[in-house]
């Protein structure tokens, strides 16, 4: 089987014989074929949902409806669906065909504006965290028209909402959404400021999606990878990312094939897929789009892992999107890139042409920072899970502490500000106006600073690059967080200067006073240095920071008072709505770990145990043929390797039977607790390392049992595509 999968031919792959920009978006209701479909006031006032946030006129749904309709069937579409974001992680639909009955015993096709609008989805069967019981099931999708609905297959998808029956949000767009507008208004009223013409900003994000692939005939061969996206067992490969020489090599051409049907079936999609490569451990690759605006990245995002899984079975792999399938090499990441920009341009862009733009670029990343140290415990807590607790802290990704990477030179600069005397800021021009005289910043250049790859919160030129976030996470979670702290900061800052101004001071100054405080705030935030550092994790004690590591409790962070009263007073997610998400983020963690105690269970009784058993009784039988051959004290010497690898076969396997005794003794013990809360913390306590416990003991046997009786494909299979 494993000699079969080495020597399998790349897919041939259909090109279009065009340019990838004539064939992009081909599957997407775009603008232009808004135009070409709808009446031109249906069209208008359409766009003006789209880009202004205009309230949807339902008088125009049976038009848009229709022009939706006409294109998809004259591209083969039958079925239509609500695509939404449930707390799963993953997407939702429920296919519908375009038919009715004609009322003379036929059938016509139909598509209403009640229909595109809204739908009723089972709400009782997706998790809600109690705000829908069982038998309470009504709850509704609906639209969301600044995402454009796109083809998969015979099937029209719409983007859409997910809220229960009584208004609570049951997904992650309804509240990203929200936290969108709440970071545009706030940031809208601080730029301001600076250029009076500002009338909208817009968050931005560009993801980088780390991924795995595994040979579909190995993994079908690996019980723990299919159940639980990971690798339970498995001893390190004599040869795996040491040499540094798949990052940035020669992509092999099964991969390449694939990475090419993946790429134009996005890019007909819509998803501006920009770079492929390599990553740095074996098997492991990236592929990350230019940016697009945070609500329609995340679609996208949530589109592509979709389809990468689909893909992949298509040319002989599966795609693993879980952050640590293999022990000992990196694992997989999605850095976030964020930024927020204008109408008139990027407000983290620095340098600026005037003085003005210069502090404005100083302002945002300072208010971004106050959000971040504000709220660093509720952003580890929104890119925590099982999951991605595997990866953080280890071969080089991120610690499990939130923290900001600057670069030398917009430290120096914050530095200056919050210590110079106030007057050496400013350069006196006339009576009426003051300009701020920072000479550090016409010399900033994007990308000057070096890369701090153990930075969860980097500057990096223009955008914040959040690289906590994990492969299979959906990218809403963390930007709920980040866009709610930056909005109230930039509030709580435009309420502080206003005051000053009341008070007679001048603008610019009272900008200057605010922000010299805040920059003195936020330091314990700043951290250039190496994120894995035991002092470091002294020091993050001292700064105040967030440096607990168990998953249920960094959950926690959601139900503070301080996280609460942000997400009310943004009116991006109300303390029902949080508490029902955190015991959702209990439960998944814990049925998480419950089924790879299972699977473990029962790979060691099943598998591990009787393959070592067996090459045990080889020996032994091989032990006894010596001393039927060879005279007793011959023997003695002949066989002392073989009796101590039967001894250590025999200690490891009782260590084994015992732990997994252990194992199920322990989730026996956390199920009977009622709280969900706690019983997530008994399955990290106490389940959890019991599995590791017993992982220790199956990769020691491996090392020793013959290669002919192991059963699993090991690490040097698994990890090297031919």
């Amino acid at each position: 089987m494993v000699e079969e999968a080495f020597t399998k031919k790349p897919v041939e792959v259909s090109t279009p014989a065009v340019r990838p920009s004539e064939y992009f978006a081909r599957k997407v209701f775009t603008r232009a074929k808004m135009f070409k479909y709808l009446q031109r006031d249906v069209y208008e006032k359409l766009i003006d949902v789209i880009d202004n946030g205009a309230p949807l006129d339902r008088s125009i749904a049976n038009a848009v409806a229709s022009g939706m309709q006409q294109w998809a069937e004259e591209n083969g579409v039958t079925h239509y669906t609500h695509w939404f974001q449930p707390l799963t992680e993953g997407t939702a639909e429920k296919h519908d065909a375009f038919i009715e009955h004609d009322g003379k015993g036929g059938m016509i096709e139909e598509f209403s504006g009640k229909l595109l609008v809204q739908q009723e989805p089972d709400a009782s069967s997706f998790p809600s965290g109690g705000i829908r019981a069982t038998f309470e099931a009504r709850g509704y999708s609906a639209w969301d028209p600044t995402s454009p609905v796109f083809i998969i297959d015979d099937t029209l998808c719409i983007p859409t909402i997910f809220i229960s029956y009584t208004g609570e949000a049951l997904d992650y767009k309804a509240p990203l959404k929200r936290s969108i507008r709440a970071v545009s208004e706030a940031a809208v009223a601080v730029a301001r400021y600076f250029d009076p013409q500002v009338k909208k900003v817009t968050s931005n994000l560009g993801w980088e999606q780390e991924y795995f692939l595994v040979d579909e005939g190995l993994y079908s061969a690996r019980p723990d990878l299919m159940l639980t996206g990971r690798t339970l067992m498995g001893h390190d490969s004599a040869k795996n990312q040491q040499m540094d020489d798949h990052y940035f090599g020669i992509i092999p051409d099964r991969v390449q094939a694939f990475m090419k049907d993946l790429e134009i079936q996005a890019l007909e999609l819509g998803i501006p897929c920009k770079t492929r490569h390599n990553e740095v451990a074996p098997n492991q690759f990236e592929l990350a789009p230019i940016y697009e605006e945070t609500n329609l990245a995340v679609d996208h995002n949530m589109l592509l892992m979709s389809l990468m899984k689909r893909v992949a079975r298509k040319h002989g792999f599966r795609a693993l999107l879980h952050e640590k399938p293999f022990a000992g090499i990196n694992g997989s990441g999605k850095h976030n890139n964020w930024s927020l920009s204008t109408d008139t341009g990027v407000l983290l862009h620095a340098p600026g042409k005037t003085p003005e733009q210069n502090l404005r670029f100083v302002v945002f990343i300072v208010e971004t920072l106050m959000g971040v140290y504000r709220h660093n415990g509720l952003l580890k807590a929104s890119i925590m899970s099982a999951t991605n607790a595997h990866r953080l802290g280890a071969n080089e990704a991120p610690p499990a502490i939130i923290s900001s990477f600057l670069g030398k030179q917009i430290s120096e600069l914050l530095d200056h500000i919050e210590r110079a005397d106030k007057e050496d800021l400013f350069i006196m021009a006339g009576k009426q106006k003051m300009e701020l005289d920072i000479p550090e910043i016409p010399e900033l250049l994007i990308d000057n600073t070096d890369r701090n790859r153990t930075s969860p919160f980097a500057f990096t030129g223009n955008r914040f690059e959040f690289r906590a976030v994990g492969a299979e996470a959906n990218c809403a979670s963390a930007l709920i967080a980040l866009n709610t702290a930056v909005a109230e900061a930039l509030t709580d800052f435009k309420q502080r200067v206003d005051a000053l101004v009341a008070g007679g001071a001048e603008q610019t100054s009272a900008i200057i006073d605010v922000l010299r405080a805040d920059i003195k705030t936020c330091k314990p935030i700043h951290f250039d240095g190496n994120g894995y550092s035991d002092e470091w994790v002294e020091e993050a004690t001292r700064r105040g920071l967030d440096v607990e590591t168990s998953c249920p409790l960094i959950f926690d962070r959601y139900l503070d008072d301080d996280t609460v009263a942000m997400f009310e007073r943004m009116n991006v997610m109300n303390r029902k709505e949080l508490a029902a998400r955190n015991e959702v983020k209990w439960e998944t963690y814990t049925k998480k770990i419950q089924i790879e105690a299972r699977v473990m269970g029962d790979l060691s009784m099943n598998h591990i145990i009787p393959v070592v058993t067996h090459y045990q009784s080889q020996l032994a039988q091989n032990v006894q043929n010596m001393y039927a051959i060879f005279d007793h004290a011959e023997a003695d010497e002949l066989t002392v390797r073989n009796k101590k690898i039967i001894k250590e076969i025999a200690q490891r396997s009782h260590r084994i039977e015992e732990g997994v005794e252990e194992l199920v003794e322990a989730r026996k013990v956390a199920n009977r607790i009622e709280s969900v809360r706690e019983k997530a913390i008994a399955y990290h306590d106490t389940v959890a390392p019991k599995i590791e416990e017993i992982r220790y003991e199956i990769d020691k046997l491996e090392l020793i049992v013959s290669d002919e009786c192991w059963t699993l494909p090991k690490y040097r299979e698994l990890l090297f595509i031919r």
